[in-house]
């Protein structure tokens, strides 16, 4: 798995799930993909050091776009958005936590896909892509192959759902006990949607 980092991305999106999938190194191996080899700033300010560069990195099985402040910008730059979408275009899922979504909708990855978003940054995030069927009450969203999250901590849900299809439910349940995570595992599960104004 390669979660490709950049400058103000939210750190509970990249270690929830980088924390379940970690339980799990003999069929996940994460690698951290950034700007370039070496420290990446976090919205919060924590430095997570990339091990390899956009252009360095070799073709990902599956790639974690988080979210974050950084995104506002992101979704403007047109050398990310091209990589990003080059980077992707082999692998076999394509996923997202929170805002990240509207990065990959902007590259064009989210077109004739359903997918869904953090619910407060929910019309900004939703105004890019041009042809995205966005779920505004759904925890996280799968589509063949795209799976996005809502905000932060439902990227762990979804996680764990991605895990669970993956590995099997005895496995998912091995990991989120050891890490002591009641999950959600229906998708349909968000009060936020109504929270936020959007049901």
């Amino acid at each position: 798995m390669s979660v490709v980092l950049f400058d103000g991305f939210e750190l509970l999106d990249v270690f929830g799930p980088v924390g379940l999938f970690g339980m799990m190194p003999d069929d996940i191996a994460v690698e951290m993909v950034g700007p370039s080899a070496g420290p990446v700033r976090s919205s919060q300010g924590t430095e997570v050091v990339a091990t390899v560069g956009y252009d360095d990195a070799r073709s990902p099985d599956i790639v974690l776009l988080p979210g974050g402040r950084g995104t506002r910008s992101l979704v403007h730059d047109d050398a990310f958005l091209t990589w990003i979408a080059r980077f992707s275009s082999d692998a076999r899922l394509v996923t997202s936590v929170c805002t990240g979504s509207a990065v990959l909708a902007a590259a064009g990855l989210l077109d004739g896909y359903r997918a869904t978003s953090n619910k407060r940054a929910w019309e900004w995030a939703t105004s890019h892509g041009s042809s995205v069927e966005w779920v505004a009450k759904a925890r996280w969203v799968e589509d063949r192959d795209r799976w996005t999250s809502s905000g932060v901590a439902a990227g762990m849900d979804m996680a764990t759902a991605l895990v669970t299809k993956l590995f099997g439910n005895e496995r998912a349940e091995l990991i989120t006990a050891a890490a002591e995570l009641e999950v959600h595992t229906s998708s349909d599960w968000d009060p936020f949607a109504a929270a936020n104004g959007l049901t």
